[in-house]
């Protein structure tokens, strides 16, 4: 342009924020912080810093990579030679690298001292906001220790690699790598979450049971992260439903005949591969006892649970640091969307959903901490987990949508990364059980195990004289609950209450006041509309929302 030629104004770039990046997604997430240090996490401070700090930098290019890159399936080589593997981006690669390393996969089994679970739970949840997909295998291989502790000698075996510092992607035998990622394939075309039609069936070697060896043929419609180099399978024997350890090597060095059939074109979470696997007399080492395998399986199903919680939390977190993030630097009608009365109202209610789903994911947390030497924790974590999975999980797609819409049509544009945000909040609520079948999970628990009812309203009732509104609203929970008539019905109302109440009384207890009193005034009260951003006025919608926006 010539020193006399007028400047374009179209060609000038303004009113647009500047992007979210380079800033510590652990210290920037206050309600987390400040769970991690109250639910006995202090300790893991540094490396939660740690790794808050790297997530927050080129790892957030790292996730876009690996979405706009998915894996691609190899069943032979260039030779003809049935290989069954999974080829990924390097993005993928990186990102796995980085959660390996920081031990989010493994911590308490590294480390098992108190709040060791609470301390992942913060490394999880950190993780979750750069980019959810690579979270699955990290998941499984947390989640599948204490399962394989049902069998000391499988445990024996696997458990060093699996809790390995060291990522080494190479399809070769386990005994040739430093660590070792875990799988799972429950579910079939015909069952679905009614794991017990099953029809794969396992026949023994060498005379069957705990530990022992087995021939495995069928097939299952989910196998999670197939490039794994382990799984952890169900398989019908004469004494009913199994559990069985199937690796993708065999004891001597040769590929087992597990076959990659396809890999499915999901919705979202597309950075991980997911398949539809066919075992042909696979081998395998049962884990427990015979006919007891959906008990077995569950201990991993549990953790699993806890990390899809862990997982919409994280989500949700970073939406709502996406949107309030945006309005802070966006301009409309003569100023900033952020100090416009109804805008203010929408972050406020996003803000106040993050917080209750943050700080009653830490809470969950810490039940898994002390579930082991307490009973009544062991209780509580039962029924809450089902109860947190439901809501949190469920939640999480209406909360994202609607900190998408802040954006207006810049969110539903790919590079905003608010769409891949949007498409990965429906998969925890279906990955490890739907909505029905977490609720009605929570009805069986309070019919086989009712002290853990108890223990569940003993964690409501710390707050009780607290906060009026709260003490009241457990009080209908418990008059609807007295009358059984119709409960399964009812499954999602109660659910979703029994929920509600447990963020309340969380929240009144630790968290912010003014996020505490609007939860209450329109969750419990119900001074609250159908949708978000109908908080009622007078509520301090500023200091609920710098509390929840980033400082950058």
């Amino acid at each position: 342009m010539s020193t006399t030629e007028a400047p374009n104004p179209t060609r000038e770039v303004f009113n647009q924020p500047p992007p979210l990046r380079d800033y510590n997604l652990y210290l920037e997430n206050r309600p987390l912080a400040e769970a991690a240090r109250r639910e006995g996490a202090d300790w893991a401070e540094e490396r939660l810093v740690t790794l808050g700090a790297e997530a927050g930098g080129e790892p957030l290019e790292w996730g876009r990579l690996a979405n706009e890159n998915p894996p691609q399936l190899k069943t032979h080589d260039r030779y003809g030679n049935r290989i069954d593997e999974v080829e990924f981006h390097p993005a993928w690669h990186w990102l796995m690298e980085m959660s390996v390393k920081h031990g989010t996969h493994a911590l308490p089994w590294r480390e098992p001292q108190s709040g060791a679970h609470a301390a992942r739970a913060a490394l999880m949840l950190s993780g979750s906001a750069v980019e959810s997909g690579h979270g699955c295998p990290i998941s499984m291989t947390y989640a599948a220790v204490p399962a394989l502790r049902k069998q000391p000698e499988v445990a024996e075996e696997w458990v060093p690699k699996l809790t390995s510092l060291s990522y080494d992607p190479r399809v070769i035998p386990s005994e040739q790598k430093q660590g070792a990622l875990c799988g799972m394939a429950m579910t079939e075309r015909q069952g679905g979450s009614d794991v017990r039609s099953n029809t794969t069936i396992a026949k023994p070697l060498n005379g069957g049971g705990g530990g022992a060896e087995y021939e495995i043929t069928g097939h299952k419609w989910f196998c999670s992260a197939p490039m794994c180099d382990v799984f952890l399978v169900l398989a019908q024997t004469e004494g009913g439903v199994s559990c069985f350890l199937l690796p993708r090597f065999t004891p001597d060095g040769d590929r087992n005949r597990f076959h990659i059939n396809r890999l499915k074109d999901k919705l979202g979470n597309r950075s991980n591969a997911s398949s539809e696997i066919e075992l042909d007399s696979a081998w395998a080492r049962m884990v427990g006892e015979e006919g007891r395998g959906v008990p077995t399986i569950i201990e991993m199903v549990n953790h699993t649970r806890l990390d899809c919680v862990l997982g919409s939390a994280g989500l949700v977190r970073a939406a709502v640091a996406e949107a309030t993030h945006h309005t802070a630097h966006r301009s409309a009608f003569g100023k900033l969307l952020i100090d416009q009365p109804l805008m203010q109202n929408v972050l406020a209610d996003l803000c106040i959903e993050s917080e209750a789903a943050t700080l009653t994911a830490m809470r969950l947390a810490r039940a898994y901490d002390e579930s082991a030497g307490d009973e009544e924790a062991m209780l509580f974590k039962r029924l809450a987990t089902a109860v947190s999975k439901f809501w949190i999980c469920k939640s999480a797609v209406w909360i994202v949508g609607e900190a998408l819409e802040c954006f207006g049509g810049n969110g539903y544009v790919e590079e905003s990364g608010m769409p891949r945000i949007f498409r990965e909040t429906p998969l925890n609520s279906i990955w490890e059980g739907s909505g029905n079948v977490n609720a009605l999970d929570v009805l069986r628990a309070m019919a086989r195990t009712p002290a853990a009812v108890e223990a569940f309203f003993a964690e409501l009732e710390i707050a009780s004289g607290a906060e009026p509104r709260l003490d009241a609203y457990v009080n209908e929970i418990k008059q609807e609950l007295s009358d059984l008539t119709d409960i399964e019905v009812r499954a999602r109302r109660v659910v979703e209450r029994m929920a509600l109440a447990l963020q309340g009384s969380v929240l009144v207890r630790h968290g912010d006041p003014a996020v505490a009193d609007a939860f209450c005034a329109s969750r419990l009260a119900g001074d609250h509309g159908r949708s978000l951003g109908t908080l009622p006025a007078g509520l301090d919608y500023r200091t609920i929302i710098e509390r929840h926006r980033p400082q950058v």
